[in-house]
Protein backbone atom coordinates (compact mmCIF):
# COMPACT_ATOMS: atom_id res chain seq x y z
CA UNK A 1 0.00 0.00 0.00
CA UNK A 2 1.05 3.35 -0.63
CA UNK A 3 0.82 7.02 0.89
CA UNK A 4 -0.69 9.78 -1.11
CA UNK A 5 2.62 11.06 -2.24
CA UNK A 6 3.98 7.44 -3.27
CA UNK A 7 0.57 7.15 -5.24
CA UNK A 8 0.93 10.53 -7.22
CA UNK A 9 4.12 9.53 -7.85
CA UNK A 10 3.23 6.37 -9.46
CA UNK A 11 0.30 8.22 -11.12
CA UNK A 12 3.06 10.47 -13.00
CA UNK A 13 5.45 7.06 -13.72
CA UNK A 14 2.19 5.13 -15.36
CA UNK A 15 1.43 8.17 -17.69
CA UNK A 16 4.76 9.04 -18.27
CA UNK A 17 5.52 6.05 -21.43
CA UNK A 18 1.96 7.28 -23.24
CA UNK A 19 0.48 10.72 -22.30
CA UNK A 20 -0.72 12.83 -24.85
CA UNK A 21 -1.49 15.32 -21.58
CA UNK A 22 -3.94 17.82 -21.05
CA UNK A 23 -5.93 19.17 -24.11
CA UNK A 24 -5.86 22.46 -22.27
CA UNK A 25 -4.28 24.18 -19.43
CA UNK A 26 -7.38 23.80 -17.32
CA UNK A 27 -5.85 20.18 -16.56
CA UNK A 28 -3.18 19.12 -14.61
CA UNK A 29 -1.15 16.80 -16.82
CA UNK A 30 -0.48 15.22 -13.19
CA UNK A 31 -3.40 15.16 -10.37
CA UNK A 32 -1.43 16.64 -7.40
CA UNK A 33 -3.14 16.00 -3.85
CA UNK A 34 -5.72 18.48 -3.99
CA UNK A 35 -7.15 16.98 -7.15
CA UNK A 36 -6.70 13.70 -5.96
CA UNK A 37 -8.79 14.71 -2.74
CA UNK A 38 -11.84 16.69 -4.80
CA UNK A 39 -11.65 13.40 -7.25
CA UNK A 40 -12.24 11.27 -4.23
CA UNK A 41 -14.90 13.62 -3.15
CA UNK A 42 -16.73 13.38 -6.16
CA UNK A 43 -16.74 9.32 -6.34
CA UNK A 44 -14.22 9.08 -8.95
CA UNK A 45 -11.47 7.54 -6.85
CA UNK A 46 -12.74 5.29 -3.89
CA UNK A 47 -11.96 6.12 0.07
CA UNK A 48 -8.60 5.29 1.17
CA UNK A 49 -7.95 1.72 1.88
CA UNK A 50 -7.03 2.48 5.41
CA UNK A 51 -4.82 4.32 8.12
CA UNK A 52 -1.26 3.78 9.59
CA UNK A 53 -1.41 5.77 12.05
CA UNK A 54 -2.47 9.27 11.22
CA UNK A 55 -1.50 8.56 7.42
CA UNK A 56 -3.95 7.14 4.39
CA UNK A 57 -3.18 4.24 2.81
CA UNK A 58 -4.12 3.83 -1.12
CA UNK A 59 -3.81 0.37 -3.29
CA UNK A 60 -3.87 -0.16 -6.86
CA UNK A 61 -7.41 0.08 -7.98
CA UNK A 62 -6.64 3.95 -7.15
CA UNK A 63 -3.59 3.60 -8.90
CA UNK A 64 -6.06 2.56 -11.93
CA UNK A 65 -8.95 5.18 -11.04
CA UNK A 66 -6.51 8.11 -11.53
CA UNK A 67 -5.07 6.51 -14.68
CA UNK A 68 -8.03 6.32 -16.21
CA UNK A 69 -9.62 9.64 -15.00
CA UNK A 70 -6.52 11.17 -16.70
CA UNK A 71 -6.44 8.90 -19.99
CA UNK A 72 -10.17 10.25 -20.45
CA UNK A 73 -9.39 13.40 -19.49
CA UNK A 74 -6.33 13.55 -22.30
CA UNK A 75 -9.65 12.24 -24.74
CA UNK A 76 -11.21 15.47 -24.30
CA UNK A 77 -13.95 14.07 -21.86
CA UNK A 78 -15.49 16.14 -19.30
CA UNK A 79 -15.40 15.97 -15.83
CA UNK A 80 -19.35 14.67 -15.66
CA UNK A 81 -18.86 12.50 -18.67
CA UNK A 82 -15.78 10.84 -16.88
CA UNK A 83 -18.17 10.41 -13.68
CA UNK A 84 -21.12 8.80 -15.84
CA UNK A 85 -18.12 6.53 -17.13
CA UNK A 86 -16.25 5.48 -14.29
CA UNK A 87 -17.70 5.89 -10.96
CA UNK A 88 -18.15 2.82 -9.47
CA UNK A 89 -16.32 1.28 -12.91
CA UNK A 90 -14.79 -2.70 -12.12
CA UNK A 91 -10.93 -3.33 -12.28
CA UNK A 92 -11.49 -4.80 -15.68
CA UNK A 93 -12.90 -1.98 -16.90
CA UNK A 94 -10.52 0.45 -15.33
CA UNK A 95 -7.33 -1.60 -15.94
CA UNK A 96 -8.39 -1.70 -19.93
CA UNK A 97 -8.34 2.47 -20.06
CA UNK A 98 -5.93 3.18 -17.90
CA UNK A 99 -2.95 0.60 -19.04
CA UNK A 100 -0.92 0.80 -16.36
CA UNK A 101 2.45 -1.45 -16.76
CA UNK A 102 2.35 -4.56 -14.26
CA UNK A 103 5.04 -3.38 -12.44
CA UNK A 104 3.55 -0.33 -10.93
CA UNK A 105 0.59 -1.88 -9.47
CA UNK A 106 2.48 -4.30 -7.31
CA UNK A 107 1.19 -3.02 -3.40
CA UNK A 108 3.64 -2.55 -0.71
CA UNK A 109 4.28 -0.63 2.61
CA UNK A 110 2.35 -0.65 5.86
CA UNK A 111 -0.51 -2.23 7.11
CA UNK A 112 -3.37 -0.02 7.20
CA UNK A 113 -5.22 0.25 11.19
CA UNK A 114 -7.64 -2.36 11.89
CA UNK A 115 -9.14 -0.56 14.19
CA UNK A 116 -12.45 1.12 13.11
CA UNK A 117 -12.61 5.20 13.14
CA UNK A 118 -15.31 6.34 15.23
CA UNK A 119 -18.02 8.11 13.06
CA UNK A 120 -17.93 11.91 14.80
CA UNK A 121 -19.78 13.45 12.15
CA UNK A 122 -22.51 11.39 12.99
CA UNK A 123 -23.05 11.90 16.67
CA UNK A 124 -25.74 14.43 18.04
CA UNK A 125 -23.93 17.81 19.41
CA UNK A 126 -24.36 18.49 22.90
CA UNK A 127 -26.30 21.28 24.04
CA UNK A 128 -24.20 24.23 25.41
CA UNK A 129 -25.03 26.11 28.06
CA UNK A 130 -25.16 29.67 27.69
CA UNK A 131 -23.02 31.68 30.53
CA UNK A 132 -23.39 35.25 31.06
CA UNK A 133 -25.75 37.97 30.56
CA UNK A 134 -29.29 36.98 28.19
CA UNK A 135 -28.94 37.18 24.49
CA UNK A 136 -31.91 38.31 22.15
CA UNK A 137 -33.87 41.20 20.78
CA UNK A 138 -33.01 44.01 22.93
CA UNK A 139 -30.62 43.31 25.17
CA UNK A 140 -27.35 45.36 24.92
CA UNK A 141 -24.50 44.57 23.09
CA UNK A 142 -21.77 42.62 24.86
CA UNK A 143 -18.01 44.02 24.14
CA UNK A 144 -14.20 43.17 25.57
CA UNK A 145 -13.03 46.31 26.81
CA UNK A 146 -10.52 46.52 23.93
CA UNK A 147 -13.59 46.92 21.48
CA UNK A 148 -15.02 49.31 23.90
CA UNK A 149 -11.76 51.19 24.68
CA UNK A 150 -11.64 52.14 20.59
CA UNK A 151 -15.90 52.38 20.60
CA UNK A 152 -16.17 55.06 23.73
CA UNK A 153 -18.42 55.38 26.33
CA UNK A 154 -22.36 55.51 25.29
CA UNK A 155 -21.62 54.94 21.32
CA UNK A 156 -23.55 52.03 19.41
CA UNK A 157 -21.47 48.85 18.90
CA UNK A 158 -20.88 48.37 15.02
CA UNK A 159 -20.77 44.15 14.43
CA UNK A 160 -20.03 43.18 10.85
CA UNK A 161 -18.08 40.29 9.20
CA UNK A 162 -14.16 40.41 9.30
CA UNK A 163 -12.42 39.84 6.22
CA UNK A 164 -9.41 37.39 6.64
CA UNK A 165 -6.92 35.56 4.04
CA UNK A 166 -8.17 32.03 4.97
CA UNK A 167 -4.10 30.61 3.54
CA UNK A 168 -2.34 33.11 6.65
CA UNK A 169 -4.63 31.46 9.17
CA UNK A 170 -2.70 28.70 10.41
CA UNK A 171 -5.25 26.22 11.80
CA UNK A 172 -7.71 26.35 8.32
CA UNK A 173 -7.53 23.34 6.68
CA UNK A 174 -9.43 23.42 2.72
CA UNK A 175 -11.60 20.43 2.38
CA UNK A 176 -12.44 21.05 -0.96
CA UNK A 177 -15.22 22.65 -2.97
CA UNK A 178 -14.89 25.83 -1.25
CA UNK A 179 -15.40 24.43 2.52
CA UNK A 180 -12.62 25.11 4.43
CA UNK A 181 -12.16 23.84 7.90
CA UNK A 182 -10.68 25.95 11.04
CA UNK A 183 -8.82 24.62 13.30
CA UNK A 184 -7.52 26.11 17.00
CA UNK A 185 -4.29 24.04 16.61
CA UNK A 186 -1.91 24.03 13.58
CA UNK A 187 -2.34 20.78 11.52
CA UNK A 188 0.81 18.54 10.27
CA UNK A 189 0.10 17.29 6.53
CA UNK A 190 -0.63 13.87 7.74
CA UNK A 191 -3.34 15.70 10.35
CA UNK A 192 -4.97 17.19 6.56
CA UNK A 193 -4.47 13.79 5.00
CA UNK A 194 -6.47 12.16 7.87
CA UNK A 195 -9.23 15.14 8.19
CA UNK A 196 -10.12 15.16 4.21
CA UNK A 197 -10.51 11.14 4.86
CA UNK A 198 -13.23 11.65 7.43
CA UNK A 199 -14.82 15.21 6.08
CA UNK A 200 -15.77 13.16 2.66
CA UNK A 201 -19.38 12.06 3.60
CA UNK A 202 -19.55 16.06 5.13
CA UNK A 203 -18.25 17.04 1.46
CA UNK A 204 -20.89 14.68 -0.34
CA UNK A 205 -23.68 15.98 1.75
CA UNK A 206 -23.40 19.60 1.01
CA UNK A 207 -22.39 19.03 -2.88
CA UNK A 208 -26.00 17.34 -2.67
CA UNK A 209 -27.40 20.21 -1.11
CA UNK A 210 -25.93 23.34 -2.96
CA UNK A 211 -23.68 24.37 -0.57
CA UNK A 212 -19.90 24.16 -2.15
CA UNK A 213 -18.50 23.95 -5.61
CA UNK A 214 -19.34 20.95 -7.95
CA UNK A 215 -18.19 19.57 -10.93
CA UNK A 216 -20.95 21.42 -12.58
CA UNK A 217 -19.81 24.75 -12.24
CA UNK A 218 -16.54 23.90 -14.23
CA UNK A 219 -14.18 24.98 -11.10
CA UNK A 220 -12.22 21.34 -10.30
CA UNK A 221 -8.70 20.75 -10.47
Amino acid sequence: MWTLDELVDRVGRALAAEYAGAPNGRVRDVPDRRAIRWYRTIGLIDRPLGMSGRTALYGPRHLLQLVAVKRRQAAGLSIAQIQAELTGAGDETLAAIARVPADLLVADGPEPDPVARPRFWAARPAVATQVGPPVGPGAPAQMGPAAAAQVGPGAAAQVGPVERDVDSVAGAVRLGGGAILVLPGVPTEADRDAISVAAAPLLALLADRGLIETAENGRLP
